[in-house]
C-alpha cells in the first residue's frame, strides 16, 4: 500500500468509525515516516510488565508465590477422561474464566490457547501501566474493538505471542464434528479460531495494539524466542512497546496419546505432585501442562519517559539448532552450550557473572543430562557456583509458554532476591551434578540470570537478564 493510502471496507454502520480510525492511523504512519526519527534503538531494553495464567496461579503474583513456596500444580486430569491412557496427570489451569478478559462473543469464537493469552496480556499491560484506568477491571475494554491503551501511541505497540502447539483440542473436536455431521456442523469461527497467529491477534484486538503483530513456533523454546523477537522490534525502531510471551493449551486425548507413544510422559499417576522430577535419578518423563505468560518489553528511555517500573534488563540472547533429531537433544550438547556461550557474549557477561539459571529442566532422562552437560561446557568451573532451578517441577511443561514462565521467574528472582526451588529432587542423578536448589527456595542476590529453553527439533534459545 502506498504511504498514506488507506482503504476501509465493512458494514455501513461501521464505516464512519472505521474511516476516522484509519485516517488517524494513516496520518500517524505518514508523520512517522516523514517527521519522526525512527532509527535503530541502541538504548538498553527492559521488561516493565508481567502477566501469567498457569497451573499454580491465575496471575503473575500468585504464580510467583506458589513457585517460591514449592507448591505443585500437577493433578489428575479432569479436562477429559484419561482412562485407558498410560499418563493421567497434567499441569492444568483449573477454574480459569475467560470472561475475565473477553466478551462472551469473543470467548465463543476463540480457542483456549488464545483465551489464556488474552488474560495474561491484559494483566501484563495493566502491570506495565499501559491501560486506561477503566480497562483494568475484569471483563471490560477491547470487546467493542476500540483502543484502550493509555500513555503510549497504539500504532507503536506490538505483539509477539508464540505457541508450540496451539489449538490441537479444538481441531480434534471439529474433526469429530465433521465426521459425524459434515461441514454444516462446523462453526463459522472454526478456522480463524485455530490458526496459530490468532492468540497474538486476539491480544492485539483486545488491547487495540496497531503495531507489528507476529506469532512464531519454536517448540518448547517459543517463549524465550518471543523475547528475542520483541527486542528486535524495539531495536529496529518498529515499535516502542511489545507485549511478548508464549501460550499453549492442548491437554487433550490426542496429545497425550501421541506423547505416550513416544514414551515422553511421566506415568507416576498415583502421586501427581511428585511426578515432575527434574535432575532426579528417579525421573520418568515430563508432565504436560498448559498456560500463558507475557511480558512488556520497551527501551529504558521509553520506560523512564512514562515513569514505568522496571523488573529487569534484557542483556542478550542467542538461538542455535542441534540439527540432530526431531525430538532427542544432541547428547553432546554442543549447540545448547553454544547458545549459552553466545548469549553470554551478547550480554557481555563472563561465566562467573551468572548468579542464577532458570533451567529448561523437563524431567526427562535425556534433556536433564544434556542440559547439565551444556552448562558445564559453557560455564566451565563457574558452573558449580551457579544456582539452577526448574519451575517445571511444579507446573509441568507449559510447552509454548514454558520459556516465557522462566523469563518471569528470572525477572522476579532479580527483583526479590529469591530463587524458587526444584522440588522432588531427592535422589540426585550422578550425571546431573550441579546446584539445582533442591526442595526449598533460596534467598540470594541475583544480579544476572540466564534462561534456558530447548525444544523439539533441536531448537535452543537462551536469554540473559540483569538487574
Amino acid at each position: 500500500m502506498p504511504l498514506g493510502l488507506c482503504t476501509v471496507v465493512g458494514p455501513s454502520s461501521d464505516v464512519n468509525r472505521a474511516t476516522a480510525r484509519a485516517a488517524a492511523y494513516c496520518h500517524s504512519t505518514y508523520a512517522t515516516a516523514r517527521e519522526r526519527d525512527v532509527t535503530p534503538n541502541s538504548d538498553e531494553i527492559v521488561i516493565t510488565g508481567l502477566g501469567a495464567v498457569t497451573p499454580v496461579g491465575m496471575d503473575a503474583p500468585s504464580t510467583w508465590d506458589a513457585l517460591c513456596a514449592g507448591r505443585s500444580g500437577i493433578t489428575t486430569i479432569d479436562a477429559f477422561d484419561p482412562a485407558g491412557l498410560p499418563t493421567r496427570i497434567a499441569g492444568q489451569v483449573r477454574g480459569f474464566d475467560p470472561l475475565r478478559a473477553m466478551s462472551p462473543k469473543q470467548v465463543r469464537r476463540s480457542a483456549r490457547f488464545s483465551q489464556l493469552a488474552v488474560a495474561a496480556a491484559v494483566e501484563c499491560a495493566a502491570d506495565a501501566g499501559l491501560l486506561a484506568e477503566s480497562d483494568t477491571a475484569e471483563g471490560t475494554g477491547g470487546v467493542d474493538g476500540t483502543d484502550h491503551l493509555a500513555h503510549v501511541d497504539p500504532t507503536r505497540v506490538g505483539v509477539v505471542l508464540n505457541t508450540a502447539v496451539g489449538a490441537m483440542g479444538e481441531i480434534a473436536d471439529a474433526a469429530r464434528t465433521f465426521d459425524g455431521r459434515g461441514w454444516r456442523g462446523l462453526r463459522s469461527s472454526f478456522v480463524p479460531s485455530v490458526i496459530p497467529n490468532m492468540a497474538a491477534c486476539q491480544v492485539a484486538i483486545r488491547l487495540g495494539a496497531h503495531g507489528p503483530v507476529t506469532a512464531g513456533a519454536f517448540a518448547c523454546a517459543s517463549g524465550n524466542a518471543a523475547l528475542i523477537d520483541a527486542v528486535g522490534l524495539i531495536r529496529t525502531g518498529a515499535a516502542d512497546v511489545v507485549i511478548a510471551g508464549g501460550t499453549d493449551a492442548s491437554i487433550v486425548p490426542l496429545m497425550f496419546g501421541g506423547l505416550s507413544m513416544m514414551g515422553a510422559l511421566s506415568t507416576r499417576n498415583d502421586d501427581p505432585a511428585a511426578a515432575s522430577r527434574p535432575f532426579d535419578a528417579d525421573r520418568d518423563g515430563f508432565v504436560y501442562g498448559e498456560g500463558a505468560v507475557t511480558f512488556a518489553v520497551e527501551s529504558l528511555a521509553h520506560a523512564r519517559r512514562r515513569g514505568a517500573r522496571v523488573y529487569a534488563r534484557y542483556l542478550g540472547g542467542a538461538l542455535t539448532c542441534d540439527a540432530f533429531h526431531v525430538t532427542a537433544p544432541d547428547p553432546n550438547a554442543a549447540y545448547a552450550a553454544a547458545a549459552i556461550r553466545r548469549a553470554l557474549d551478547d550480554a557481555h557477561l563472563a561465566p562467573s557473572d551468572v548468579d542464577y539459571i532458570c533451567a529448561h529442566g523437563t524431567s526427562t532422562k535425556a534433556n536433564d543430562r544434556s542440559e547439565t552437560k551444556a552448562i558445564h561446557a559453557a560455564l566451565g568451573p563457574a558452573a558449580r557456583s551457579v544456582a539452577i532451578s526448574s519451575p517445571k517441577s511444579m507446573t509441568g511443561h507449559l510447552i509454548g509458554a514454558a520459556g516465557a514462565l522462566s523469563v518471569l521467574v528470572a525477572c522476579l528472582a532479580i527483583r526479590d532476591g529469591v530463587v524458587p526451588p526444584t522440588i522432588n529432587l531427592t535422589t540426585p542423578d550422578p550425571e546431573c551434578d550441579l546446584d539445582y536448589v533442591p526442595g526449598t527456595s533460596r534467598a540470594m542476590t541475583v544480579d544476572s540470570a540466564l534462561v534456558n529453553a530447548f525444544g523439539f527439533g533441536g531448537q535452543n534459545c537462551v536469554v540473559a537478564l540483569g538487574r
